[in-house]
């Protein structure tokens, strides 16, 4: 009996959808902390002029609501998204490169026109096939079968075929060449509280995830207004120029920036006695200046409960 019930853990430990805190080796820590930031930086430098555009709040809402109702773990959620913004992306830079439809195309291409047509009577599609393409990356049981996604389309009046959708999955994976396990913000917020741990932070790693996770989910939501919280006060001016609002794009994809910002919020939210060490801590760790992280961690906050806290430090 006794082994069955070691099994039965061991099971339901594989199946668990919430990370493991304290067993990473300090070298693995290490390789993975360059990776991530190496990959970062690497986004960052080839950040195209569209970056972001299908983050709006609805969509994510609805990416986030159906990966709910399918029963899918957190990583599935945001990689979707992700998945689908750079899908998005591609097919928008498609479209600018295509003939208007004042212009003949004598190599027999789609017009302008005909693809932004066909971009957006297939975006609910398009976002479905982004969810199961997540649901099989997040090394999860729980995968949105065909039949799943085939009866929630009908129930908003599509008529898919099952083979209408797996090549939308098809699609989807063309599009980005196959590159398709990008990693989410989520995967830097595990791996920096993993740091922090090793480094001395000893602070509840379950409830500081789950806080993070919550914060993490409302700045998807509340993005827009979020950032431009952030951006205002970084310029100290509550009229951004064009070129302002252009520049600042980089920081509003910097997942490393999101990751520390996150963390420096939750800490401050459960343990305010310990946020300057925190921030003290990610600043070390990934040379983002504690300013900054103060700076994120206030905009944030006045979004979620309207506080002006953690103060930020004054200019010099």
């Amino acid at each position: 009996m006794a082994r069955m019930g070691s099994r039965a853990q061991a099971v339901s430990r594989f199946y668990s959808s919430e990370p493991l805190f304290g067993e990473v080796a300090p070298e693995v820590m290490e390789a993975s902390l360059i990776h991530l930031a190496t990959e970062n930086e690497r986004y960052l430098s080839e950040l195209p002029g569209q970056a972001g555009c299908c983050k709006e709040s609805r969509t994510v809402e609805f990416v986030f609501l159906l990966a709910e109702k399918w029963h899918l773990d957190h990583s599935a959620r945001y990689q979707a998204v992700e998945l689908l913004e750079r899908f998005m992306i591609k097919q928008v830079e498609q479209i600018c490169k295509s003939p208007s439809e004042n212009v003949e195309s004598t190599k027999g291409g789609s017009s302008r026109s005909s693809l932004k047509e066909q971009l957006y009577a297939t975006f609910v599609l398009r976002l479905v096939s982004c969810i199961q393409l997540a649901s099989k990356l997040s090394l999860h049981y729980n995968i949105v079968t065909s039949d799943t996604a085939l009866k929630f389309l009908q129930s908003l009046k599509y008529s898919y075929t099952k083979q209408e959708l797996l090549e939308s999955e098809l699609a989807v994976l063309e599009t980005l060449q196959f590159q398709i396990n990008v990693s989410t913000p989520l995967a830097y917020i595990e791996l920096l509280l993993e740091v922090l741990g090793h480094n001395g932070c000893l602070l509840p790693a379950k409830p500081l995830h789950q806080m993070c996770v919550q914060l993490l989910d409302f700045l998807y939501l509340k993005r827009e207004a979020i950032y431009d919280t952030l951006l205002k006060t970084a310029i100290e001016n509550s009229t951004p120029s064009e070129l302002q609002i252009a520049k600042f794009l980089a920081v509003k994809e910097d997942f490393m920036l999101l990751a520390v910002g996150i963390i420096s919020t939750s800490v401050f939210v459960l343990n305010p006695e310990h946020w300057k060490q925190v921030v003290e801590h990610l600043n070390c760790v990934t040379g983002i200046t504690s300013q900054s992280i103060s700076e994120f961690s206030h905009a944030v906050l006045k979004h979620v409960v309207g506080s002006s806290t953690p103060k930020q430090q004054r200019r010099k």
